[in-house]
């Protein structure tokens, strides 16, 4: 099993001195799962096995993991949700809102499954926040059609808990695919239609 190798590379500018360098002739050692420290965060690098239909696939995989403090944490996720999801400003702003709520409910076997969001006195649980309760509305409705909250019961809801979670750690994962090419789409075609006059 590869060995992880952790560097800290304050002076990352400067680098090592090329006069004293370590060679390695028979082993790359960037195969291996590294990681490097910089400030507040750590960015580690490797190569990932996936496995499909048509044979394997080889994916280069670049991990940033940033330390963030609490407030900045809830924004932080907020925003990565947001913009995964295509979010309008309103169902933002309600999901904000429902986030704040599912903090203070009680945990059962370690989280909580559903949330009370119950619009009465002109706010959120009888408290202003500031929009209508027609916006309030617009942006549940988004939310409840994107998935992040399905019916319980009269104003209960269940939480997806991909999306609510009172964990310290979040990971969003954003996975570039290189399009094909007209050509390549062409060649494709054709070999499986081969494949289909072989079979027949």
């Amino acid at each position: 099993m590869a060995q992880k190798r952790e560097h800290n590379v304050s002076g990352a500018r400067t680098g090592p001195s090329l006069k004293s360098l370590t060679y390695s002739a028979d082993h790359n050692p960037l195969l291996e799962q590294n990681a490097i420290e910089i400030k507040k965060r750590k960015v580690q690098t490797g190569i990932r096995e996936e496995f499909t239909g048509d044979g394997g696939t080889r994916i280069s995989a670049i991990h940033e993991i940033i330390e963030k403090d609490e407030t900045e944490f809830v924004k932080v996720f907020a925003d990565g949700v947001k913009a995964a999801f295509g979010l309008s400003r309103t169902a933002y702003r309600v999901f904000q809102l429902v986030l704040q709520k599912y903090q203070d409910e009680p945990m059962v076997g370690g989280y909580a499954d559903s949330v009370y969001l119950a619009w009465f006195n002109g706010g959120l649980s009888g408290v202003d926040v500031g929009m209508t309760d027609r916006t309030f509305q617009t942006g549940l409705r988004e939310l409840l059609s994107k998935n992040f909250l399905a019916p319980r019961q009269p104003n209960v809801f269940w939480v997806n808990p991909s999306l609510f979670f009172k964990g310290n750690r979040v990971l969003f994962v954003r996975e570039y695919v290189k399009r094909e090419s007209a050509q390549q789409k062409k060649r494709a075609a054709l070999e499986q239609a081969g494949q289909q006059l072989l079979i027949e």
